[in-house]
């Protein structure tokens, strides 16, 4: 058997268990397992990123820069586009299928003696993520890697990521969402999100709601130690649209940064690369010693984050993002108002019923000339008509499609009228996964042949 086909068989038996929509508080459950692996999560570093919006590109500006450090870093993030083994990256590219089937047949063994303790005591067996967890920690720690920048899957304390103790705990913009497990109030969110910051922990984060702040530095305090807020200790002290990207400037922990190149779009993702630059002056110096110069240029540019206005199509122009909740959407609007210079914008946009529909239909529509209104392939998705009537009652024009290939060629159909026009496919990592393989697919960057 291919080690391709190994890979798949292994994510095959992940998707036989409880998907990542179950989810209790039972970190301890994944520790077991760890236990009998021998803790391979203690083997390296770890930057531990959590937040509502903003911890996977963060998290992937991170590793860039560990990474233009001459370390070798492993990078967990979740959900993913493509294929599963996006999630586990090793420097800078996915984990090998071989290393990642080799690693599973060497917990395998555990997985049953886990599942079997947690039967005997009336418990559900392992999930999809608390094992695909265990999985990345034991890849990370075969390859080996110097440090591991983990994406919390969600909320923090309870989270089976947090069986990892984090060198930094690095915490992206918190807002409602999940409030079903995580809290009904930004309070109560952000102090399960605090459950990763741990004694020893430096702690950085993003500007936040005065709710989440108080909770923040009174967790960091029980934990002797404290929090380095943007806009306190750093700050992005300028931001310019350039070729392809943004160049910004920044106050660091322990340094300053003038006229670096980001080839990423938005100011929410500058702000994102000034909370990752204070990250990683905290893992490497303490947080008194600044980045040289070339190693910060090189992690900065090399940097990616796949699905966040990544350029999919060329005349007409088609951009992706995975906006899925309003405060993402508010920060997609931004970037369209900001970075670019088209005049209407059409969205394509399909979002998951369990998600605040209506939030981000209201924060999207508004930005739109039209709306192409479809769903993702899921038995989560919302209907295309319940999106639409959303939009119209936004006062948006909008169209109903029965599936993204018939939106895009409409969105695109309706972009090539005018150069004036560009295109951007929101509302879902999910459906944001299926348009980059769709474009590559029918070659989107090799224009429009309608």
């Amino acid at each position: 058997m291919s080690d391709r086909s190994r890979a798949d068989a292994v994510y095959e038996t992940l998707l036989s268990r409880a998907g990542e929509r179950w989810v209790q508080p039972r970190k301890e459950r994944t520790g077991r397992l760890l236990d009998y692996l021998g803790d391979p999560q203690r083997t390296y570093r770890v930057v531990h990123v959590t937040g509502t919006n903003g911890k996977t590109s963060t998290s992937r500006i991170v590793e860039s820069l560990v990474r233009a450090h001459g370390l070798r870093t492993g990078l967990f993030t979740s959900p993913h586009l493509e294929r599963f083994t996006e999630r586990m990256m090793i420097d800078g590219e996915p984990a090998t299928d071989g290393a990642v089937a080799d690693a599973w047949d060497e917990i395998t063994p555990f997985v049953e003696i886990v599942d079997a303790e947690l039967t005997a005591a009336g418990e559900e067996p392992l999930t999809f993520f608390e094992l695909l967890t265990a999985l990345a920690f034991a890849v990370f720690a075969d390859a080996p890697v110097d440090v591991a920048v983990i994406e919390v899957g969600m909320g923090g304390s309870w989270d089976a990521t947090n069986n990892a103790d984090a060198d930094v705990a690095v915490f992206a913009p918190i807002a409602l969402d999940h409030a079903d497990r995580l809290g009904g109030t930004i309070a109560e969110i952000a102090q399960v999100k605090a459950g990763i910051i741990k004694d020893g922990s430096a702690v950085v984060s993003a500007r936040q709601d005065p709710a989440a702040e108080r909770v923040l530095r009174a967790a960091a305090a029980s934990h002797d130690t404290s929090v380095a807020f943007e806009g306190e200790r750093f700050a992005l002290t300028d931001d310019r649209l350039a070729v392809g990207g943004q160049q910004i400037s920044v106050r660091g922990l322990a340094g300053t940064y003038d006229g670096l190149y980001l080839p990423l779009y938005g100011e929410h993702q500058a702000h994102n690369a000034a909370l990752a630059i204070a990250a990683v002056e905290s893992l490497i110096g303490a947080g008194d010693r600044p980045i040289a110069p070339d190693v910060i240029t090189e992690g900065l540019a090399e940097a990616t984050s796949p699905g966040r206005l990544q350029l999919l199509g060329i005349s007409p122009t088609v951009f992706v993002d995975s906006a899925h909740n309003p405060h993402g959407a508010t920060a997609l609007v931004r970037a369209l108002g900001s970075a670019f210079d088209f005049d209407q914008w059409g969205i394509v946009l399909g979002v998951l019923a369990d998600k605040d529909v209506a939030g981000v239909v209201a924060e999207l529509a508004p930005a739109a000339a039209h709306v192409f209104a479809t769903a993702p392939l899921s038995e989560r998705a919302a209907d295309a008509d319940t999106v639409a009537d959303l939009v119209e009652e936004a006062g948006t024009a909008v169209t109903v499609h029965g599936d993204l290939s018939e939106a895009t060629e409409a969105a695109r159909a309706w972009a090539a009228a005018s150069d004036r026009r560009a295109v951007v496919i929101a509302g879902s990592v999910l459906l944001a996964g299926e348009a980059i393989a769709l474009a590559a697919a029918e070659d989107w960057k090799g224009g429009w042949q309608g």
